[in-house]
């Protein structure tokens, strides 16, 4: 293991498409979503486990979420903890933990992951993300994980390569979440790729990189050389991030930087964005169901049902719905229509906090 690997977690989001089961004040990656006794954030950091020490793991957060890191993730020590005060989407994010990283170690080579993303093919994870390591370790450059598509999927980004024989390809560019038609020919010219919004680069590289691309940002985060891993982050920290922008490392720097590889894996992935894709990579039922929950079912078809286990819940009829329930809310929507979710949130709100 080498001891200049570190690993940050992406943890601060709230995952409103997985309402109800995620809310504000406990969002997915705090859930044991699958049913494996381990929760989203728990199993991202398991991931690593021989990539990198537990103490080069750092998580990034909403100051709403500490108590929860902290019980989940005990080994944290509070530096380990990287609390956010408003969300700025990915680029402050990522510079927060990359620059105080690189404060501890000039020479870190880093991973910068989502908390609640789900991978099956962990050993062939394990083998891309070394990979990954070794190319960044090597120069200066930015290095992401490409998964290879299975579907023409509308719901994710996709990244173009140059073809080559080598395991790590140049990048060619970027493109947004597509069309359906754009999403087919995408997959019958055998040259893109998913975009897994996995990073993989040194201290270096990507300080190098916001100098070029975002230097606001650059030069917000570097002010904080003499702070950071001192009493007065915090209050550095809640200050500065009025000041930044709110923008994706995407467009930030890897859409603009010229220096960009991606290593293909094929990982058994999925961003776990919706109920469909947890739907999609669960084990079923012979009648093509996904359940989790006490239930009976009479002539239930390609549903998804995730409801306390502690209620008996009896369902007739339903061919392609989720029916989930937690805590004050439960929720029965056409799978094929789960995009109605943000509706539902947005006027569950107006009912009041305690059902979002």
């Amino acid at each position: 293991m080498n001891k200049n690997n570190y690993v940050v977690i992406m943890a601060g989001g709230v995952g409103t498409r997985f309402w109800p089961f995620s809310r504000t004040n406990n969002p997915k990656q705090f859930h044991d979503v699958l049913g494996t006794g381990r929760t989203l954030l728990q199993q991202t950091a398991d991931r690593f486990e021989d990539i990198c020490p537990n103490e080069n793991i750092f998580i990034v957060t909403s100051t709403d979420y500490i108590d929860l890191i902290k019980t989940q993730l005990p080994f944290l020590s509070d530096s380990q903890i990287l609390a956010e005060p408003i969300r700025r989407n990915t680029a402050p994010c990522v510079a927060y933990a990359c620059y105080k990283i690189a404060k501890q170690n000039p020479d870190a080579n880093i991973v910068v992951a989502p908390a609640d993303h789900i991978i099956l093919k962990e050993k062939e994870f394990e083998k891309r993300i070394n990979i990954a390591l070794e190319t960044s370790a090597k120069g200066d450059v930015l290095v992401t994980l490409g998964i290879t598509p299975t579907r023409p999927d509308t719901g994710y980004g996709y990244i173009q390569y140059d073809q080559s024989e080598t395991e790590v390809k140049r990048v060619k560019t970027f493109r947004e979440k597509p069309n359906l038609e754009l999403a087919k020919t995408f997959l019958e010219s055998g040259d893109y790729v998913w975009n897994a919004g996995i990073f993989i680069w040194t201290a270096k590289a990507i300080k190098n990189a916001f100098s070029k691309n975002s230097p606001i940002v650059h030069s917000i985060f570097e002010s904080g050389n003499d702070i950071y891993f001192t009493d007065k982050e915090t209050d550095f920290i809640n200050n500065i991030y009025q000041n930044c922008e709110s923008i994706s490392i995407d467009y930030a720097i890897m859409e603009k930087a010229d220096n960009v590889f991606t290593v293909l894996g094929n990982i058994g992935w999925s961003d776990l964005g919706t109920w469909k894709s947890l739907y999609e990579v669960s084990d079923k039922d012979e009648d093509a169901n996904v359940i989790d929950g006490a239930t009976m079912l009479y002539g239930v078809k390609n549903s998804i049902i995730k409801t306390p286990k502690d209620r008996l819940v009896v369902i007739q009829g339903l061919d392609g719905y989720i029916v989930a329930e937690y805590d004050n809310v439960l929720m029965i929507c056409e799978k094929e229509q789960e995009q109605f979710v943000k509706n539902f949130v947005a006027d569950a709100t107006k009912k009041g906090k305690e059902f979002v």
